[in-house]
């Protein structure tokens, strides 16, 4: 869409945040056009990974049980965070948080009420996030945004908003965090989600002079099973129940007390540790008590009817894995099973500092005048290099629709 009649504002991203913002900013009467790096069919993100949103609300609704007041979400933010996410922000984000089922819902997207995990914190989109993903991309195209598919940004200028042959009157960049750049520098990572966020459009932009958030270093992770697809995996690959065995290392020994790892943030706790291991694998060894009591997955278990036999089957010391077993206490009845783990990656924790306008910041402190930014490329202002659960998706539906509406504003001024 160039020419006669250019797009006036460009959407760079494919996922939630990308969705909400170019809806919002045709609704409010610009012309959109949206770039998703992916092929059709793995359109979204790692939206298509997802299954819900937390949201504040003062009392239960149709989507969510209890009582998730907006002061309780801030303080969770803040743990979260270790207290590094932006204050002022972090109250818009929030409150706005409030209404977004109902605006998500007027979008077409369909929330579960029925044969879901209790939680009064979270909203679960009825057939998971790919549910979701397509429902907005119908929208998307009934409203009449312009999406192009296979259409990689490398690049985007912060003086004029330009990406390649696109000269729009203003940019919203929502094409996630750099996860499968991080995934390529480190290969024993698995890559958890899409393949398709590689960080050029962060870089470039922080090369230009955009403000840091976050930390290069620092990465979201999960412990998920070493057999799943290096990209892509999604949340069926995580691995759980380490409480009902034991988590062992390369040569069969325990490294930390299974029990004390519980909890909500137990998934991303796991991720770290076994990330900081020298070869940055372990495995989940039940016995045939544990193997009932642990979640199911989708892998087969490795299984063998003695304990040294197991060891042979993962590559490790027998006496070490049977010291280990005695030591734990949980691992006792034949036969054993195994899990094999690796530390799995779903999104990096640096991105770009944004105003309550979503404008991307300088390093001199001053805004951006057309270039705006959602999702999790700006998501650490929110979330410092911590994590709630459903809150990366808020990030992205919430700065999605404030970054479209402040995009169309101004390009129609």
């Amino acid at each position: 869409m160039t020419g006669a009649n250019p797009e006036q504002v460009l959407v760079i991203g494919g996922g939630l945040a990308a969705l909400a913002a170019a809806i919002s900013a045709r609704r409010a009467g610009a012309r959109v056009t949206m770039l998703e790096a992916a092929p059709r069919e793995l359109r979204g993100g790692n939206t298509r990974h997802s299954r819900n949103l937390r949201i504040a609300h003062d009392g239960p609704t149709a989507r969510i049980p209890g009582i998730y007041r907006e002061e309780e979400y801030l303080a969770d933010l803040a743990k979260a965070s270790d207290g590094r996410n932006d204050a002022h922000l972090s109250q818009r984000f929030v409150h706005a948080s409030t209404d977004l089922p109902d605006w998500l819902a007027a979008q077409g997207v369909v929330f579960q009420t029925r044969g879901i995990p209790y939680s009064r914190k979270t909203a679960f989109f009825l057939g998971g996030g790919t549910a979701a993903v397509n429902a907005l991309y119908a929208t998307a195209e009934r409203v009449g945004v312009r999406i192009l598919y296979d259409a990689q940004a490398d690049g985007v200028d912060l003086e004029t908003g330009a990406a390649g042959p696109f000269r729009p009157r203003a940019t919203v960049l929502a094409c996630g965090g750099a996860q499968a750049a991080m995934q390529a520098a480190s290969p024993r990572l698995i890559n958890r989600g899409t393949p398709y966020a590689l960080g050029e459009i962060l870089r470039a932009a922080l090369a230009q002079g955009a403000q840091a958030v976050g930390d290069a270093d620092a990465a979201h992770l999960v412990a998920v099973d070493a057999r799943s697809p290096s990209a892509d995996g999604g949340i069926v690959t995580r691995v759980d129940g380490m409480e009902y065995g034991m988590a062992v290392d390369a040569r069969g020994a325990r490294f930390t007390d299974e029990t004390a790892v519980t909890g909500p943030t137990r998934y991303a706790t796991w991720g770290r540790l076994i990330a900081a291991l020298p070869e940055q694998r372990a495995t989940l060894v039940l016995d045939a008590d544990g193997i009932d009591r642990a979640p199911l997955s989708v892998f087969p278990p490795l299984e063998a009817p003695t304990l040294a036999d197991l060891a042979a089957r993962i590559g490790a010391d027998a006496a070490t894995l049977e010291a280990s077993a005695r030591e734990a206490g949980r691992v006792t009845r034949p036969p054993f099973f195994a899990f094999p783990i690796r530390p799995g990656i779903t999104f990096t924790c640096q991105g770009l500092r944004v105003d309550e306008t979503a404008r991307v910041i300088r390093g001199d402190g001053s805004p951006c005048a057309n270039i705006f930014a959602a999702g999790m490329i700006m998501a650490p202002n929110i979330l410092g290099t911590g994590y709630v659960a459903g809150g990366g998706m808020t990030v992205g539906a919430v700065f999605g629709r404030i970054a479209g509406e402040e995009a169309a504003c101004h390009a129609l001024a």
